[in-house]
């Protein structure tokens, strides 16, 4: 199983303005490497609403002396171009996150394959709320701190690589095409 897991953190509620991003690229079924980098969000959206900094404490202080997203986008195409795909929980979020951030700097997102681990792990197992937390937890993945974005994307790396050994697989297309499988055969009250 290869792939790469991301997370970002935005300083508002603007999906463009990251703040932060976190990756884990696995290789194999392992966790081959991971980091984290801080950022100051976009020009003109460098604004720290106070829900955000609430959920992940970033303040506009702490980035104060971070190179600008613009300036991370070269490290960030490079974790991105390796051609394997994406997987990130609730990736609803992280891929509009990414696309809109991109789209700031006049570049968009490498034509690569993303995947969700809330999605999957909502077509394997029964619980009752699906944060990554609570994933992680039915699992046995430790998470660091939770909406710190290595932590993060390490975690829904961790993730999918148990759901994939849940489901008896070993490539993301697997995954994929079986937790499809199995959700169209649950009740419909639990899709």
């Amino acid at each position: 199983m290869d792939f790469v897991a991301i997370d970002f953190e935005t300083a508002n509620p603007n999906y463009a303005s990251v703040c932060a991003m976190g990756w884990a690229t696995v290789r194999n079924g392992v966790v081959a490497d991971r980091g984290s980098w801080l950022c100051r969000p976009p020009a003109g959206l460098h604004e720290f609403g106070p829900y955000n900094v609430r959920v992940h404490g970033i303040t506009a202080e702490t980035v104060a002396n971070q190179p600008t997203f613009a300036e991370r986008v070269p490290e960030l195409l490079e974790c991105l171009n390796t051609g394997l795909p994406i997987v990130a929980h609730n990736a609803v979020f992280d891929i509009g996150v990414l696309d809109q951030a991109l789209a700031t700097c006049g570049r968009s997102r490498p034509p690569i394959p993303h995947h969700c681990t809330k999605v999957w792990a909502k077509r394997l197992i029964q619980l009752p709320k699906y944060t990554l937390p609570q994933v992680c937890a039915h699992l046995g993945v430790v998470l660091g701190k939770h909406h710190e974005a290595g932590d993060d994307a390490h975690a829904a790396a961790l993730v999918a690589i148990r759901l994939a050994e849940f489901a008896g697989v070993s490539t993301i297309g697997e995954l994929d095409s079986t937790s499809a499988a199995r959700s169209r055969a649950l009740p419909r009250s639990r899709r």
